[in-house]
């Protein structure tokens, strides 16, 4: 495998940010690349630069957390992430009126209105709980990243204002960091530009002005905005991303390479509480599995990273979709199609990820053809794409879904084997994946617990990690509500997090998802 920079994995992640965001693929990348020139024409000097470069790309990887807040009161939160990235959040007369259009169209008439007066009077705190549900997991992304320093206080602020009216309202002025001044500033522009124009992105710029934007960043901007914007529309593509990067443009090692994309597998692991921990199981499961099969290392280090990335494009299909508990209709089968071509199109820019890009996208594809999203048949399919395949098929059925309950190991094998007598699953790699779920250690039992958990503390865990609420937490435990969220806050102050999302992406991180 090629040597990949860590511009390439921050760049994929970028990608799959705008997907996730409803934007268009490569939205991100101009907002660094206009971030960057914003900064030269500031005369910053390289660390800040560095950071700025960095940020810009990372500042939005927490978007996954927020989603079931956004599905409840907007619908589908693909459709209203555009307008909401938009929004001047410190601005009533902005804030108000959309909130009577949007919430709770998604909703009859009578439902609506209690929706929409939840929204009114909770407006601010739910706000408030997103924002810090985002910033948590992003700074622990971004942690393992191998970030440090301002790109994380810029992540912990980046939804601050200058005018201190921002969230979670601890910072305003100079004591937000440079480098989030100058992408604020950039990301707005970006936006604005990509709808109307140099005009429309200087005005929004000058009207936020001292608001939520830097005074002095906004009038560097505004005073630019012609160089600063010239050939963005041409010249902003993925090579231009990573021939702006300043600074000394770090190669990952492979051992911080693994630790990256396991990161990207839980980010898009996080857009559905049915789905946590399920590319960290993939890739445990596949790599012993081409082991067994007698490839070589270099083969299951391959399907071990493939694995970890394999749903990345699941972040560009609504939670809607994932979470449905009734039959999918064809829109939404469709819709579900598009996540491995959506994977391969973050992937494919990276030279150094082709590989891994080339058989992430074909993990859903079936020996007979019946699979997607290039209805690939077994002459198309290497070993290694079969092996991914039969893994996250079995790893899948192992795992509770809107529309069942989780499969326990022998069930999995069972309706495996189903699939390779009917054509779709290879039998070999079946096999294999089915012997490595055999020998796969028990997270939890095996060793000592992460943050000093206790074993009540764990399955507290995996319960908030799979979407239950304080309620159905104490149901399942048979205990009191009052007694669950005191477990919930225990938890929380162990992890060192306040939300669930956070400690979501702690439980795939320390493999606690499972037994």
């Amino acid at each position: 495998m090629a040597s990949v920079r860590l511009a390439e994995v921050v760049g994929a992640l970028s990608l799959a940010t705008d997907i996730g965001l409803g934007q268009p693929l490569g939205q991100g990348s101009v907002a660094t690349i206009l971030g960057v020139r914003l900064g030269l024409q500031l005369g910053v000097d390289e660390t800040v630069l560095t950071d700025t470069y960095y940020l810009s790309t990372l500042r939005f990887i927490g978007c996954t957390a927020d989603t079931r807040s956004v599905n409840h009161y907007f619908g589908n939160e693909l459709d209203i992430e555009p307008e909401l990235l938009r929004l001047d959040a410190g601005r009533a007369a902005e804030m108000l009126p959309f909130i009577l259009r949007r919430v709770g169209a998604h909703r009859p008439a009578l439902p609506r209105i209690g929706l929409v007066a939840s929204a009114l009077v909770r407006a601010r705190k739910e706000v408030a709980e997103a924002n810090a549900a985002h910033c948590q997991v992003a700074r622990m992304l971004a942690t393992r990243l191998g970030f440090e320093g301002d790109v994380l206080r810029g992540i912990d602020q980046a939804f601050e204002r200058w005018d201190g009216k921002g969230d979670p309202g601890a910072a305003r002025g100079g004591d937000l960091t440079l480098p989030l001044r100058i992408a604020q500033v950039a990301y707005g522009a970006a936006l604005f530009w990509a709808s109307g124009g140099e005009t429309e992105a200087v005005g929004m710029v000058g009207r936020r002005a001292g608001a939520a934007f830097d005074p002095d960043v906004a009038g560097a901007f505004c005073a630019g905005a012609a160089e600063l914007l010239s050939d963005l529309d041409t010249g902003a593509g993925w090579d231009t991303l990573l021939a702006v990067e300043p600074g000394s443009r770090p190669v990952l090692t492979s051992d911080r390479l693994d630790e990256a994309l396991r990161a990207c597998g839980d980010f898009a692991d996080l857009k559905s509480p049915y789905t946590a921990g399920h590319s960290s199981g993939v890739a445990g499961l596949a790599a012993p599995a081409a082991r067994s099969l007698g490839l070589p290392e270099s083969d299951a280090a391959l399907v071990r990273r493939a694995g970890w990335l394999h749903d990345l494009g699941r972040v560009g299909v609504s939670a809607l979709v994932w979470d449905k508990p009734a039959a999918l209709n064809q829109g939404d089968r469709e819709c579900v199609r598009l996540h491995p071509y959506y994977t391969e199109r973050v992937l494919a820019p990276a030279t150094g990820l082709r590989s891994v890009a080339d058989l992430a996208g074909l993990h859903h594809e079936r020996l007979d053809g019946s699979g997607y999203h290039r209805a690939a048949a077994a002459g198309q399919q290497p070993v290694l794409a079969r092996v991914l395949a039969a893994a996250d098929a079995f790893h899948a059925l192992t795992e509770p879904r809107p529309h069942r309950p989780a499969l326990d190991p022998e069930a999995a094998a069972g309706q495996a084997r189903r699939g390779v007598t009917a054509g779709h699953l290879d039998p070999d790699a079946v096999e294999a994946v089915i012997a490595a779920a055999g020998q796969r250690p028990r997270p939890g039992r095996a060793r000592a617990l992460p943050a000093g958990l206790t074993t009540r503390e764990l399955e507290v865990l995996r319960l908030l990690a799979r979407g239950l609420t304080k309620r159905q937490v104490a149901d399942r435990l048979v205990v009191s509500v009052k007694t669950a969220d005191s477990h919930v806050q225990h938890v929380y102050t162990k992890l060192g997090v306040s939300t669930r999302a956070a400690a979501t992406i702690f439980a795939m991180q320390h493999g606690l998802v499972v037994d």
